[in-house]
């Protein structure tokens, strides 16, 4: 394995404010002066707004290894005091722990492909196992802004996987070149097979060069459910610093959540935990928390979005006419020879060989760093890299303290709980850790407006757990299904007939709109 440092010209710009022009105005006394003081207290002063997000910069590194010809480009975030930033391993393991970490980023961006080999496009291996139904044909495909691991770059590439090597799908409504990756929720059942709320992958692998000869399988019927109100859409959550919450004891979170008990009784805020139907223990990820550990997350979504089966989904959900024809489960557990590990760099390039890839894919999100926490006006350097100002050293301190302080005294801060504590862990980083998620990893019903009919475990149609708000400054797309990207509009999206947010939503909208606009400037520095 080898990291080389690039420059990515092609990066992303920051959101600009545009310039106001000045006007002076003569110096004047009395009478006249009196007129223009009362015509400026006359105008509005400006309303608050999403000052947009960070710059990803352009200092990118390529991980390689003697399996990969090309290698996976990832364009790590700049690291903030605490040793955290988007695209990086956690800043304390041990060297081996740093190689598997490594070795798992470049299987989490191989692509997939339906019978494996070398892949045309990338020249590097793939994993096989693709579809028969999917949504798209990698992690890092979902998973990939503002680095890898992270949530919906700013061009989908899901039209491109739609009808890539031959496939023949039509690309639906709802996935548009400049809108966020999505997967579909049938709310009910048209009576395919599948229950109530259950995936229906976007894609078939039918008329795909490498898809076996007589494979049938047609896509749902979006378009049908569409105009029934009958789907609900999903983005990929972002996996940085997730380790940390896996790492936290059900006792920390509950401790936590009972300690603002009585003050969120007074906002009219209840919630609940979902839990495992195995050992009942806190369920903590997806978007209602409805996966208990990284791998099964992994497991699930290799098998859901990907189509591949693996030890912990080992069958296919949608297996098409002709289409699955691969020994099952897809992806195992390998049993390498002793003379290949022999011949490897170091422990961890031989553990990632030895492991399955969701395996694989739960290690690279257990060992990502944290999002940084950086000034919303960081900007970049000279050569176009985004810098990381400490909030204490930006320029807009002042604001982005008081909107610190907004945050709490409105209430937002009794979901987004800013800080928890790991447990004791073989990872030096996530080792009784102090971490700042902003979420309580609670289910809370959040209305009309955002319910999306779909039960899973203990969340109702209308709860979803608290989303963590760190890495929020560097996000395109917000909510569950990404409706919009912008975070005023997000926030007040949390506003409906019976959400536990809206007194919560009610005291910010009372706030005056410098102070609104303090809360917007502290939300895009973390």
């Amino acid at each position: 394995m080898s990291i080389r440092c690039l420059m990515n010209p092609s990066a992303r710009p920051r959101a600009g404010i545009t310039a106001l022009a000045l006007l002076t105005l003569p110096l004047l006394a009395g009478p006249a002066l009196a007129q223009v003081t009362a015509s400026a207290a006359s105008v509005k002063p400006p309303q608050a707004f999403d000052p947009g997000p960070r710059p990803v910069g352009n200092q990118s590194i390529t991980v390689t290894s003697a399996a990969f010809a090309n290698g996976i480009v990832d364009p790590r975030q700049p690291q903030d005091a605490a040793g955290n930033g988007a695209g990086r391993q956690l800043a304390v393991l041990t060297p081996g722990q740093t190689a598997f970490w490594f070795s798992s980023l470049l299987v989490f961006g191989q692509p997939v492909t339906v019978g494996g080999g070398t892949d045309p496009v990338s020249n590097d291996p793939s994993i096989p196992g693709l579809g028969p139904a999917f949504n798209g044909d990698s992690c890092f495909m979902c998973h990939s802004y503002p680095a890898i691991g992270g949530t919906s770059p700013p061009i989908n590439p899901q039209a491109v996987a739609a009808t890539a090597r031959g496939a023949q799908n039509s690309v639906p409504s709802f996935v548009t070149r400049n809108g966020p990756v999505r997967e579909a929720h049938f709310i009910e059942s048209p009576g395919d097979g599948l229950p109530d709320g259950a995936v229906r992958e976007l894609f078939s692998i039918q008329g795909r060069a490498d898809a076996p000869p007589g494979c049938t399988l047609a896509q749902p019927n979006f378009s049908r459910e569409l105009k029934r109100g009958n789907v609900a859409l999903r983005i990929p959550t972002q996996t940085f610093g997730v380790g940390f919450i896996e790492n936290t004891s059900d006792a920390a979170l509950r401790a936590s959540f009972q300690a603002t008990a009585f003050q969120r009784s007074v906002l009219g805020i209840g919630g609940h935990f979902n839990t495992s139907g195995n050992d009942q223990t806190i369920a903590r990820f997806g978007w209602k928390a409805q996966d208990k550990s990284l791998l099964e997350f992994a497991g699930e979504a290799a098998n859901v979005e990907l189509g591949i089966t693996n030890e912990l989904f080992p069958n296919e959900r949608i297996p098409g006419r002709n289409c699955d024809v691969h020994a099952l489960p897809e992806d195992v557990t390998n049993v390498v020879p002793v003379a290949t590990l022999a011949t490897l760099p170091n422990d961890g390039d031989a553990a990632s060989l030895a492991a399955s890839a969701i395996t694989n894919f739960g290690v690279f999100m257990r060992l990502n760093a944290a999002p940084s926490q950086c000034a919303f006006d960081s900007g970049v350097d000279a050569t176009g890299a985004a810098l990381c100002t400490p909030l204490a050293s930006s320029k807009k301190a002042a604001s982005i303290a008081d909107g610190q302080a907004k945050f709490t005294a409105v209430g937002c801060a009794l979901c987004h709980t800013e800080s928890l504590q790991t447990g004791p862990s073989p990872f030096g980083s996530l080792n009784n850790a102090v971490y700042h998620p902003f979420s309580d990893f609670a289910l809370h019903k959040m209305g009309v407006n955002l319910a999306d009919g779909v039960v899973q475990g203990a969340a109702a149609g209308d709860e979803f757990r608290s989303a963590p708000l760190w890495g929020i400054g560097q996000r395109l797309f917000f909510l569950h299904d990404g409706r919009t990207s912008d975070l005023l509009e997000a926030i007040d999206a949390h506003k409906s007939q019976g959400s536990e947010a809206n007194t919560v939503i009610r005291n910010f909208d009372n706030l005056p709109d410098a102070q609104k606009q303090d809360v917007l400037n502290y939300l895009r520095s973390l």
